[in-house]
């Protein structure tokens, strides 16, 4: 299937690894002029050189950091007059409400709100002006289903979810969607982290951690980030 993204320009934020890595491989492959983002410019060298490996494409490579008005005006200017946007960022570390104090709750509505939301905000008037715009927000299925342990992230990450409900009001006449994708246990870092954190807080190995991630879900296995990445291509 031709989803006609082919020299469409495309950003995909926090994408050297896992899950934007995986959106920004799929967009690549369909022909996306695809620029990938991190604040690390060894990791997105590899990640690069891996798009390229998997799909024949050359990707542009821009270091900067979102969580900042700087990093983000700078990823802007990398790719002008972007036609896709992926919203994506690490999210803050699970635990409960006596643990996250003023500072990490700022941090994390600065990553994983405001981030999202300054992007947005820098990409529409463009899109409705030229009649083409998608923007996809990779946030967390905790969004709709809160864990105990989630509370931070999921608190921050539904008012993205709000935002981009209201927003998309005023755009979708103008042919520029705005989607949320929803992940919850994707083979990814993020997984290994949760699953090192299980071996640490339990007592148990990292194998066993693994299966337990993973037996909480009904195909009883992890995501395989390409499909996130291919469903993310056809949004």
């Amino acid at each position: 299937m031709d989803l006609g993204l082919k020299g469409r320009k495309a950003i995909v934020c926090a994408s050297s690894q896992g899950l934007g890595l995986a959106c920004a491989t799929a967009l690549a492959r369909e022909g996306a002029l695809v620029t990938i983002n991190g604040r690390t410019a060894d990791k997105l060298v590899a990640a690069a050189a891996e798009i390229k490996a998997k799909t024949g494409a050359d990707v542009k490579i821009c270091v900067a950091d979102i969580n900042t008005e700087a990093g983000r005006a700078t990823l802007l200017a990398s790719t002008p007059e972007p036609d896709i946007l992926i919203n994506n960022n690490a999210g803050p570390n699970p635990g409960k409400i006596e643990d996250w104090d003023y500072a990490m709750w700022l941090a994390a509505v600065e990553a994983n709100m405001l981030a999202p939301i300054m992007l947005i905000k820098a990409v529409v008037p463009g899109m409705k002006e030229r009649r083409f715009g998608r923007i996809v927000n990779i946030t967390s299925a905790m969004v709709k289903s809160p864990s105990p342990t989630m509370g931070l992230s999921t608190a921050v990450r539904a008012g993205l979810t709000a935002l981009s409900k209201s927003v998309q009001h005023s755009t979708v006449p103008f042919n520029v969607t705005i989607n949320n994708m929803l992940p919850e246990r994707f083979d990814t870092a993020r997984q290994q982290f949760m699953a090192e954190r299980m071996v640490k807080n339990e007592g148990i190995t990292l194998e066993e951690a693994r299966k337990k991630i993973a037996d909480t879900i009904s195909a009883k296995r992890m995501g395989d980030p390409e499909e996130f990445g291919d469903a993310c291509a056809f949004l």
